[in-house]
């Protein structure tokens, strides 16, 4: 199936904010780490370009979704560490249910013959 992304960027539109806030539910993480992860749950499917990852993560923080620190990563670098508030979860598992219940109807409609 390959980089879906890539073939369709507007099909992760709308959801990034979501795949990130689940990203963090394992704990703390930079911005790279984040979009391992991604890559590593959907096999390579999805991918977050820098473009659309940063600019979330500074939106999200600004909400008040993730709270964010200096710290030194595995390759002894600066990075950004981002970590999920009470505020982030809260919003996380009200829209995931929503996105899944949107995802399960679309899933019908494509499966009708």
């Amino acid at each position: 199936m390959g980089d879906l992304t890539a073939r369709n960027p507007d099909l992760l539109r709308g959801t990034v904010e979501l795949l990130i806030l689940k990203a963090l539910t394992h704990g703390r993480q930079h911005g790279f780490g984040i979009a391992r992860w991604l890559e590593d749950v959907t096999s390579d499917v999805l991918h977050l370009e820098e473009g659309s990852l940063y600019p979330a993560l500074h939106r999200m923080e600004r909400r008040g979704w993730l709270e964010a620190e200096w710290g030194v990563s595995d390759n002894n670098r600066q990075v950004k560490y981002y970590k999920l508030t009470r505020r982030g979860r809260e919003y996380l598992q009200r829209e995931s249910s929503g996105w899944t219940e949107f995802a399960n109807a679309v899933f019908k409609v494509l499966q009708t013959t």
